[in-house]
This record gives structure tokens, C-alpha cells and sequence, in this order.
């Protein structure tokens, strides 16, 4: 009896931890996440990445619909914020990305990107936008997402109005069915359209008409980057807020108690007819 008491006891001390294994191990198990995994990719830089609470990319990204194996093309990119995330979700799923802006002189920075990160950046397509010929171009009908981020006032008011020809050309580069996603600086809808032309804020029904002109309907809108904290009334316009601070060490503290801007993020859609 005391030898079958033994065994009885060996094999309860061989099971409990076998179970408890597979009970951790579905606890540890979770689905994998590709836009979580770009986001904490090791090739961003530190400054950026102290950006993302402002930011919030996993989320943008994910609310825009966008898939590692899209084709995906990054508007006017600047110092590559976004590319930084884009690229390597692109590399991992098998994409393509293209990275579009004024020929060449727009790409200067993605450029010493890619000298510098041939791996992570070298697979990036560079195109010119708004295309005039000078460089190659986004192919109409190839883009599964076109995005751009805090741009579309710099087509507005730029020294000449080229918001209506962007949104067309935009349009042209999405396959039926893709997506445009819009982030931008928002202006209160009563306050002075006058507001729109120097202050780098625009409104969201600016933004939307834009949009449909060139054939877009409106497919949702997030508040992943509202900032309530923004008033929106700086004589320097957006850019005295960060990461600007264009008003130097007067009231710096301020201005990095309320962030960055209230931003609009807009999905918009290519009839698939």
C-alpha cells in the first residue's frame, strides 16, 4: 500500500508542473503584432521614439488599416519619422514602400537613411510628389495606403495652392478600394478661416473637402492625437509648440506642458467602383 501511495505521490508531483508549463504557457502566448513590433524596431532613433506618446504610431497606423504586405506610400516624409516605423513593417511583411516629396531635395534625408541603414532602409522606393516629371513617379493604380502626416497645410499655403492637385494625384496612385490616411494640425471649426493660412492648422472640414473633390469619401475619423491642451492661438502659429518650441526658453515650460498639437486623423477611402 505504502509503495502504491509513493508512486501515486510521484506522479502527482511530475503532472502539477507540466500542467502549470501549459497553463504559462498559453498565458505568455499572444497573437504577434506587426505594427507593435515596427514600432519597437531597433533602428529608431531615441529622439524619436520620445515622441511617440505624442505620436501615438501604433495606433494611427492601425486605425488607417495598414498591413505588412500593403503596398504603401509615405508622403513628403521629412526627417522620416514615420519611415522609420513603415520601413521595417514593410521589410518583415513583404511590401513595398515608397517614399514620395518635391524631387530631390525632399528625399535628401531618407537618402542618408538609406547610405547609413542599407538594411532596414535600402528596399525604399523614392518618387517624386506632387509629381511634375522631374523624378520617377508613385504608378496610378498601385498603392494599397497612401499616407501623410502634418502636410497638407504645406500644399495649401505653400507660396501656391496645390492642395486640389495632391489630392488628385493621390487619388490616381490608389488601387480601387485604398486608403488614405490623413493626420494634420486642427483648427476649431468656428474659428477664423484666416487662422488656416499662417498658423499651420487647418480644419477638418477644409480637409475633407479637399478630399472628396478629388473623388474620396470619408471612411471614419480618430481622436488617437486630439490634445484638448492645445489652444491654438500662438502668434508663432503650430510651431510654438514641441518639438518646434519656436519661441526659444520663453515660457519653454509652458508650451512642453501642453505638447504637441491637437491633430485630426482622417481615413478616407477610394470608391472600389
Amino acid at each position: 500500500m505504502r509503495s502504491l501511495l509513493l508512486v501515486a505521490s510521484a506522479a502527482a508531483l511530475i503532472a502539477v508542473p507540466a500542467a502549470a508549463m501549459q497553463q504559462d504557457h498559453h498565458a505568455n502566448h499572444k497573437p504577434h503584432d506587426p505594427i507593435a513590433a515596427a514600432v519597437a524596431a531597433p533602428n529608431r532613433t531615441a529622439a524619436n521614439t520620445q515622441r511617440d506618446a505624442y505620436r501615438h504610431p501604433a495606433e494611427t497606423l492601425a486605425f488607417f488599416g495598414v498591413k505588412p504586405g500593403d503596398t504603401v506610400v509615405e508622403l513628403w516624409p521629412g526627417g522620416g519619422w514615420y519611415t522609420e516605423i513603415l520601413a521595417p513593417l514593410s521589410k518583415a511583411g513583404g511590401g513595398t514602400l515608397y517614399v514620395a516629396a518635391p524631387w530631390d531635395r525632399g528625399l535628401v534625408r531618407i537618402k542618408e537613411k538609406q547610405t547609413a541603414d542599407a538594411a532596414t532602409y535600402g528596399a525604399l522606393k523614392l518618387a517624386e510628389f506632387p509629381s511634375t516629371g522631374a523624378g520617377p513617379k508613385v504608378p496610378d493604380g498601385s498603392a494599397d495606403v497612401v499616407l501623410t502626416f502634418r502636410n497638407v497645410h504645406n500644399w495649401r499655403f505653400g507660396g501656391k495652392d496645390n492642395a486640389a492637385e495632391a489630392f488628385r494625384q493621390i487619388y490616381a496612385m490608389l488601387k480601387p478600394g485604398g486608403v488614405l490616411g490623413v493626420e494634420e494640425h486642427r483648427l476649431n471649426e468656428n474659428d477664423d478661416p484666416a487662422k488656416e493660412e499662417k498658423s499651420g492648422y487647418m480644419k477638418e472640414s477644409s480637409i475633407i473637402a479637399f478630399a472628396e473633390a478629388a473623388g474620396f469619401k470619408l471612411a471614419g475619423k480618430g481622436e488617437i492625437n486630439a490634445n484638448p491642451k492645445d489652444t491654438k492661438d500662438y502668434e508663432k502659429g503650430v510651431w510654438t509648440l514641441p518639438p518646434t518650441l519656436r519661441e526659444g526658453d520663453q515660457d519653454r515650460e509652458k508650451y512642453l506642458a501642453i505638447g504637441e498639437s491637437d491633430r485630426m486623423t482622417l481615413k478616407f477611402v477610394k470608391p472600389a467602383s
